[in-house]
Formats: structure tokens, sequence, C-alpha cells
């Protein structure tokens, strides 16, 4: 029988297991989801084919045909009647020697957007792997926050016992058994509210993912530094400088790389438009035969070349706008990219301070769990000497708490600002996760 509820009680546990749901998955699960990110990679298949298109501008086009033809003719005054039968073959080509250089224009342009359309499509992978590290860091965050609050319960509770058991000893009295309740209970919702503030974060992050919400997934925690009960996320000065990190992003980010690609197109079409201010030359040659039966098919040959000049007189303005149109994109992208330098400078400087506070947090924060954990050590053991009152107690290790959770935020800040800060640079692996 024992056995029996032995593998029943595996097989529930089996069933019920929960999914260790880590960051690598999490990043791969994103990017095969991501809607807008498959349609940037499909929108990339169709660049590459513009390019071909492009490169065969350069090469003549060559057609063949061939043809049967029948005919017959009754005439009702005589008995007579005609029936034919012709066959016919042809080959052609056609080539385009000049078109005013639009045709390496356009093939510079093509070549240009399918670069700037690789860029983007880096730019969002990176994007969607930061965003995917910073949920995942928020989730993890909550769930360290959750077990010190599971931690401060569990002291309230084994405190309210000693009191109450000191104060059936007469020891202490009555308030300070209703002061402790009142702590008590106050720890109970802490707790409860960190459970709905890790819930929250879970469930958003796995609907972001595309994953069920009601699943028992699980996240890889931290490090836990057993001394201080605190998240142990390395924590070190080894950060460029705001001007490398500034440099870089200028020439490293592929956002920045993708709109200068995209200038660069824009100047190409205006190469474009203004071709069409110049002469085309184009040229062609011919072979035809007809024969009225297959057998005498290329006994009768036709050749054919020529060439043709073309020269624009008046397009009715046209071309004009086709160039005014082209320059006004070139301008717009040169805003669009100094506004991206001007907002790459502004993002970094912020980040880059805000790195600094955190990682003075992370420091300042170190020593007052250190402190404020000794401070409640000596308050407790006044309290047991009748020599402080329960307040006081509380009051230590409220701070504690306190400073714990300050502590445990400013360290996954400082890892959030970290990633911020190489997303910003635009130096986010990428390879780890492909």
């Amino acid at each position: 029988m024992n056995k029996i509820l032995l593998v029943c009680v595996i097989l529930l546990q089996s069933a019920f297991a929960q999914k260790i749901l880590t960051v690598n998955e999490s990043v791969k699960i994103a990017l095969n989801k991501n809607t807008d990110f498959q349609q940037s990679k499909t929108k990339l298949i169709a660049a590459e084919s513009n390019v071909k298109a492009a490169y065969g501008s350069f090469m003549p086009t060559i057609n063949g045909s061939l043809g049967w033809d029948w005919n017959k003719s009754d005439n009702e005054n005589s008995a007579l009647s005609n029936e034919s039968r012709s066959y016919s073959a042809g080959v052609g080509a056609n080539w385009l020697m000049f078109d005013g250089l639009s045709n390496y224009a356009e093939y510079d342009r093509n070549k240009n957007t399918l670069s700037a359309a690789k860029s983007s499509l880096n730019r969002q992978k990176q994007e969607i792997i930061f965003q995917v590290l910073s949920s995942y860091i928020n989730v993890v965050n909550a769930k360290t926050l959750l077990k010190v609050k599971e931690d401060d319960l569990s002291w309230n509770q084994k405190n309210f016992e000693i009191i109450s058991e000191r104060n059936k000893l007469g020891a202490v009295t009555l308030a300070d058994v209703y002061a402790q309740q009142v702590k008590l209970g106050t720890a109970e919702l802490a707790l409860i509210e960190a459970e709905n503030s890790y819930e929250t974060l879970r469930s958003n992050f796995l609907y972001y993912l595309g994953l069920d919400v009601l699943e028992a997934y699980e996240f890889e925690q931290p490090l836990i530094d057993k001394d201080e009960n605190v998240a142990g996320i390395i924590v070190d000065k080894d950060y460029m400088a705001l001007s490398d990190a500034v440099s870089k992003a200028l020439q490293e980010r592929e956002d920045i790389k993708s709109l200068q690609y995209s200038l660069s197109a824009s100047n190409d079409a205006v190469r474009s438009a203004k071709a069409g201010y110049l002469p085309t030359l184009s040229s062609n040659l011919g072979l035809s035969t007809n024969a009225p039966g297959m057998g005498d098919l290329f006994k009768n040959k036709s050749y054919s070349a020529g060439l043709t000049l073309s020269v624009p007189i008046f397009s009715g303005w046209s071309t004009d706008t086709r160039v005014e149109a082209a320059v006004v994109g070139v301008k717009v992208q040169e805003l669009e990219l100094s506004d991206l330098n001007r907002e790459v400078k502004r993002s970094l400087q912020k980040t880059y301070l805000d790195l600094q506070a955190a990682y003075k947090r992370v420091d300042v924060g170190r020593k007052n769990v250190k402190a404020s954990l000794e401070n409640r050590r000596i308050e407790e053991e006044k309290y047991s000497l009748g020599s402080t009152t329960l307040l006081n107690v509380l009051i230590a290790n409220s701070e504690y708490t306190t400073a714990l959770t300050n502590h445990i935020n400013a360290q996954f800040e400082y890892r959030k600002l970290r990633d911020q800060l190489e997303y910003l640079t635009g130096t986010t692996d990428t390879k780890s996760f492909e």
C-alpha cells in the first residue's frame, strides 16, 4: 500500500513539474514568435530579389518564338480549294546599352536598400533580446523580493511566538503581543502583495513570449549570497567611459548603419532620376525563318540588327518631378540620421549617469544590509534582556528588510543598466541566441 502511494506521489509530482525557462530559451521563443521580426525577414528576401533584378538590367533580353499557321479557302464557283501551311521560328535580343547610367544608380540603390534592411533586422533582433533580458530580470527580481518577504514573515511569526510565550511567563506586556501581532499581519499582507507583483510580471512575460500564462514555468535564479541573503549579481566598474560609449555607438549601432545605407540609397535615387535628362542607346539583333514545310524551315533565313538613340526633349516635367522628389528624400534621411545621432548621445549620457548611481547604490546598500542586520541582532538581544522596547526591535527589523529590498533592487537595476548600455552602444550579443 505504501509503495502504491509513493508511486502516485511521484506521478503527481511529474505531472505538475515546473518547467525551467532559461534566458536563452526565452530569447529564441520571442524571436520565433515575434510577428514584426518575421515580417522583416520576409521583406529581406524581397530586397535580395530586387538586387538580382537590378543586376539583370545590365544584360540583354533574349526572346525566342515558334509559329505555325494553317489557311484554307473554298470557292463556290470552282471545284478548287486552296490550303496552305506555314512554319516560322525566330530569336531576338535587345540590349539597353546606355540609359544615362540609371541602371548603375538603380543597382547601387537596391544594394544599399538591402544593406539597410539587414541592419534594420539586426537592430530589431537586438531590441527583442534587450526587451526579453529586461523583462526576465524584472521577473527574477520580483521572485527574489518574494523570498525577502517570506523570510520577513517567518521572522515576525517566530518573534510573535517568542513574545507570546514570554507574555505567558509575565516577562513582557500584552501590548507587546498585540504590537507584534499587528506587525505579523502587515508582513502577511506584504507577502501577498509581493506574490501578486511576481505573478503579474510573470504572466506579462509569458504573454509577451506567446506562452500559456497558466503553465507552471520557473525562472533561473541568480546566485544567492548566503551571508547577506542578497542576489549575487556581479557588480563591478568594468564599463567603458561615456566618450568611448558614444564613439562605439556611432560606429556599431545597426539602426545608424541602416539610416546611412538608406541615405546612400536616396542619393542613388537622385542619380537615377537625373539620368532621365540624358539620351538612351539601345540595340537589337534578330534571326527569323519562314517556310511552308518543316523540312524547309531553315532554308530561308533573315537577319536583322539595329541601333536606336532616343533623346529626351520634353517629358512634361516628369523628370524634374522625379529629381525633386528624390532630393527631398535625401534631406529627410539626413534629418532622421541627425536626430538619431543626437538621441544616441542623450540616451547614452542618461544611462551612463544612471549606471554610475546604481553602482554607488549597490555599494552603499551592501554596507546598509550588514549594518541593519547587526543592529537588529543587537536590538533583539537588548529586548531579551529587557533593556529596550519591542518598538525598537520592530523598527530595526523594518530597517533591515528595507535595506535588503533596496540592495536587491539596486543590484538588479545595475544589471539592467549594463544590458541597456550594451544595447545603446549596439554591442548586444546576438550570436549566442542563434
